[in-house]
């Protein structure tokens, strides 16, 4: 039993990990650095104690209550579970198309082949996974082989850059400047939208739920959390070789430039593999935490739940065959992923002091006061995204 426990645990934290780590993440983090430098290390501490904070408490309140996030929603304040599944679900979708497009260039890197014809045979094998009669098992394995595979290639392109580590600590901590734009980004790329509920639902299919699974469920978020950070990091340093090198970056692909100047064509082949990787396994995270997010509210939807993630893949894939990647959207929306986060965060501290909800579960003080603070913060941080990072995307 404990090693079908570590199994589902370890599931749930490396579809929640390679759920955020997409084409957007890979491309967030080459801008960012290129941009701050060895300062960006701050966004990226500044971004995990959020992360952190987030994830552990919609994780604890999800396994106590053994219900997903739209129920709780409903269950606060009647509807405010179906505006919330409408939220996640377009911004699911939205990212999905991205997804998609990334997995298209990856083979396209890979195999010389066309991005849509890529993007559909990558289409197929996503499907392939929820047509298997152990879906649940059968995807978390692909996002932990996957997930090991992105680190450990990326691991070798950092040391081929050969980082200024020393100046990345220092700026780590005392950095010379401080973006907020970036903060929310990271934190809408990593825990906005779909993203954080990817590995909290998986545990409610896999039937770990009640008090006494809290220990486990609160280590995998944080597992969930460090894995999606470590990749963070080994990008973050080796673009900062990269760059301090006096390289410039090609800004039509700024991530493939980095793994290119660092290790040669050799580096350009594992960009692809990364790349893919790195879309693949969001592509099935964001169709399944998405589908999840809208199942219950009808027999019908849950019985047929297999399909709908099926038909969520497609149309993201027939989306981008017919219209191209929408940049633009894309940015957009891992903003805006990035104000989901208060509203959701807020709903489940509330639902956390509800005994109806809960039942006799005690949340801890120190972790509704630290997610006070985050919904503060971050719905800040979005206000002062909204109206001053987001307009320039249109100059």
């Amino acid at each position: 039993m404990k090693n079908t426990n570590r199994s589902i645990l370890l599931g749930a934290a490396f579809l929640m990990a390679t759920s955020a780590i997409g084409p957007g993440f890979l491309t967030q983090t080459t801008v960012f650095t290129e941009q701050l430098l060895a300062s960006f290390g701050f966004v990226i501490l500044i971004s995990i104690i959020i992360d952190i904070g987030a994830q552990t408490n919609i994780w604890r309140i999800i396994a106590v209550s053994g219900k997903r996030a739209q129920d709780i929603a409903n269950d606060v304040l009647p509807g405010l579970g179906y505006l919330l599944a409408i939220l996640v679900v377009m911004g699911g979708l939205a990212f999905n198309i991205g997804n998609i497009a990334g997995a298209g260039l990856g083979t396209n890197v890979l195999f010389g082949i066309s991005p849509k014809t890529g993007a559909l045979l990558s289409c197929l094998l996503a499907i392939g996974i929820f047509v298997v009669k152990e879906a649940g098992k059968a995807m978390d394995r692909f996002a932990q082989i996957l997930g090991f595979v992105m680190i450990a290639l990326t691991i070798y392109v950092m040391i081929t850059a050969q980082p200024p580590v020393g100046e990345a600590v220092v700026k780590t901590f005392a950095p010379d400047t401080i973006d907020i734009f970036a903060i929310v980004t990271l934190v809408g790329g990593t825990v906005g939208g779909y993203i954080t509920f990817a590995g909290g639902h998986r545990l409610i299919d896999a039937g770990l739920t009640g008090k006494a699974a809290v220990p486990q469920v609160t280590r995998s978020s944080i597992y969930a959390i460090g894995i999606a950070s470590l990749m963070r990091i080994i990008l973050f340093l080796a673009v900062l070789g990269v760059v301090s090198q006096g390289l410039s970056l090609d800004p039509a692909n700024p991530p493939a430039s980095v793994f290119q100047l660092a290790a040669g064509n050799i580096g350009y082949k594992i960009f692809g593999v990364v790349m893919w990787a790195a879309a693949i396994t969001s592509v099935v995270g964001a169709a399944y935490t998405s589908v999840s997010f809208i199942r219950t509210f009808s027999p019908f939807l849950d019985r047929n739940n297999r399909w709908l993630v099926i038909a969520f893949i497609v149309i993201s894939t027939t989306v981008f065959v017919i219209v191209g990647q929408p940049v633009l959207i894309l940015v957009l929306v891992g903003s805006l992923n990035g104000l989901i986060l208060p509203i959701a965060l807020g709903v489940m501290l509330v639902a956390a002091h509800k005994a109806k909800i809960v039942g006799d579960y005690k949340h801890p003080l120190w972790m509704t006061i630290f997610g006070i603070v985050i919904v503060i913060a971050m719905s800040w941080m979005g206000i002062y995204t909204l109206s001053n990072g987001i307009p320039q995307l249109f100059k």
